[in-house]
């Protein structure tokens, strides 16, 4: 005799976000077996034939995936308010940046602060991300740009994972900008991160990704493929920070690489772009920092979606240039902004998100798949990309455990 499973959800509508050419296919009059952790059965309420330790009855409410938050660098110390002023005054990004201010006043700060001080500070943008149903968040280094930080900062995110209701997948991005203490030297710093920093932080598994930023203010893309070259003989996936204030054709270097993702891809070349469909890479988009930095490149949407391209969405949560700690609003701001549909921001937080973790166990409700979940009172799930701070979900099962 079977054993009876841990939990079933019935009377629920149920967007699983499974079918990629019907991402908003409903299934109503749903039901949902949980055992293990794992998503055992999904249908209709009446084929559900097995016996449960507990029954949930959904009222009818929406049941879809738990949200993927797959690009954020929630791990940081100090504020950078005075430079939001700044630009405001007119000064960009970039030439805050060169007279010392960006990232590295966040570097400053973050290698000033303390492990327990950085937890405490994180531990509240975590759950503010929880609240509105993200089950699970990527988080980057970077903000160190030398051994102890970056494993301070990785030590952090793993802390996070074990103190509250969420997956974190952690990322090395020490290919962030130049340190001080190698100014004019970037290529000796290259051989550092490689030859020092990436062995160590893969030998603490401390990471399940290293990212780069190639750009004009960062680093050429020969010196992010010796980064990618490292990582992968170290066994750790890559990602990408490209095109977002030039095209140094980083895009193309990652896919071909391997890359997970290419982030961000504002000013990503349209013929780019059929070489990089070729690839398993997820084009993210970060819709928080091309607002908050008033940007006027757009990425290149419509060429992505021709050549089926999956995107993703995420907050690029960080203290410079996306001070977003809302998911929900990002998600607006990819449809008003970006021309994202409904569907497509759904797809984005939830299926192409995990792929951009190379998490195939997530984001969608199928039978094997986490039951990270989540149960909606709304009229319809076009609701929360529609609204701004509108919703909360109901019920937050994570691992099929309630964590509400």
């Amino acid at each position: 005799m079977n054993q009876p499973v841990d939990l079933c959800i019935n009377n629920v509508r149920i967007m699983t976000m499974a079918n990629t050419d019907k991402p908003l296919e409903v299934l109503a009059n749903g039901a949902l077996g949980i055992k293990n952790g794992k998503i055992t059965f999904v249908g209709s309420q009446t084929d559900f034939a097995e016996e449960a330790c507990k029954v949930i009855d959904g009222q009818g409410k929406w049941l879809l995936p738990g949200f993927i938050d797959c690009h954020t660098h929630l791990v940081y110390g100090g504020s950078r308010a005075a430079e939001f002023e700044k630009r405001l005054e007119g000064i960009s990004y970039a030439e805050i940046a060169k007279q010392g201010g960006g990232i590295k006043s966040t570097v400053k700060a973050t290698r000033e602060t303390s492990e327990e001080m950085l937890f405490e500070q994180a531990l509240k943008r975590v759950r503010r991300l929880a609240e509105e149903g993200v089950t699970t968040v990527e988080i980057k280094s970077g903000y160190g740009l030398d051994m102890d930080t970056e494993v301070k900062m990785l030590k952090v995110a793993k802390r996070l994972s074990a103190a509250t209701p969420i997956n974190v997948q952690s990322t090395y991005l020490g290919v962030h900008a130049l340190p001080n203490e190698f100014l004019e030297r970037a290529d000796a710093y290259i051989d550092f991160v490689c030859s020092e920093v990436m062995p160590e932080i893969a030998e603490q598994d401390l990471a399940n990704c290293v990212d780069v930023f190639c750009e004009s203010i960062g680093f050429t893309p020969a010196q992010c493929q010796r980064v990618f070259e490292s990582a992968k003989s170290l066994g750790l996936n890559i990602k990408a920070h490209v095109e977002q204030l030039s095209d140094l054709k980083g895009a193309l270097l990652a896919s071909q690489m391997g890359a997970l993702s290419v982030d961000h891809v504002e000013y990503l070349a349209e013929q780019d772009i059929p070489t990089i469909a070729q690839t398993d890479t997820v084009a993210v988009l970060l819709p928080g920092a091309f607002y908050y930095l008033n940007e006027t490149q757009k990425p290149p949407v419509d060429a992505l979606r021709r050549h089926k391209v999956p995107m993703a969405v995420a907050t690029d949560l960080n203290p410079g240039s996306s001070p977003v700690a809302s998911l929900l609003t990002a998600m607006n701001m990819a449809s008003v902004l970006f021309g994202l549909t409904p569907a497509e921001v759904l797809m984005g937080t939830t299926r192409y998100a995990a792929k951009a973790l190379g998490m195939q166990n997530k984001g969608t409700i199928a039978t094997g798949k986490d039951a990270d979940l989540c149960l909606w009172d709304i009229e319809h799930p076009i609701e929360l990309v529609y609204g701004i701070n509108h919703h909360r979900p109901d019920k937050v099962w994570l691992g099929g455990k309630d964590v509400s």
